[in-house]
């Protein structure tokens, strides 16, 4: 999901008050535990390698959201019986194809949807940890804290997401949904260090490396 922070949306020119809920996809392997790596494919654990065609990979750490039961036009007030459980996951992207993207009204495809572009923890049940609506998110590059936001600062919760994007398709279990981004987002380059986490539900570290 696109822009659910507020002040992530500022920071990229936009009026929160203004926009509907709107959404992106990434390709399932696009998404792995970074701390099992993809060794069948040369990438080890806690590693993501470097995407090409790019020259401003940015991160953005999101609340990830494990569907366990399926359905279309779901209501706000049955969604979370919809949820297996939750997740960490930071949703990379190429930030100078998505802007030209945006320029030329293409779609975002390949800036959001490449290789290893959604490293995340492992997913855990909601009978584990309930369905968490307030939490620390932050990210950090070097030890540098970059993102610091909370969950209840969600424009639209969990049960608007799902009920959002169920009126558009069906959903299945072991979708996953990346819910969006507290503001603090930036670029990173081979070489750096990212650690990042949401209380209660997990946290991921990973060494971003040259492809080849």
């Amino acid at each position: 999901m696109g822009r659910n922070y507020a002040e992530h949306a500022r920071e990229l020119g936009n009026d929160p008050d203004r926009e509907p809920p709107f959404f992106f996809a990434k390709p399932a392997d696009a998404v792995f535990a970074v701390d099992e790596g993809v060794p069948a494919r040369g990438v080890a654990p806690h590693t993501v390698p470097y995407p090409p065609e790019t020259d401003n990979l940015h991160y953005e750490m999101e609340l990830v959201v494990a569907i366990g039961v399926g359905g279309a036009d779901i209501a706000p007030a049955d969604a979370l019986t919809h949820v297996f459980g939750y997740g960490a996951g930071v949703d990379l992207t190429r930030r100078d194809l998505q802007d030209a993207a945006k320029v030329l009204r293409r779609p975002w495809d390949l800036s959001k949807g490449f290789d290893f572009s959604g490293p995340c923890t492992p997913i855990v049940s909601a009978s584990a940890v309930g369905h968490p609506s307030a939490a620390r998110i932050w990210l950090d590059v070097d030890g540098e804290r970059r993102q610091d936001g909370d969950l209840v600062d969600q424009i639209w919760p969990v049960q608007g997401v799902i009920a959002a994007l169920s009126r558009f398709v069906t959903l299945r279990p072991g979708d996953l949904i990346f819910t969006g981004t507290p503001a603090g987002v930036g670029r990173i380059e081979p070489g750096n260090e990212i650690t990042a986490g949401i209380d209660g539900i997990g946290d991921l570290a990973f060494s971003l490396v040259s492809a080849g």
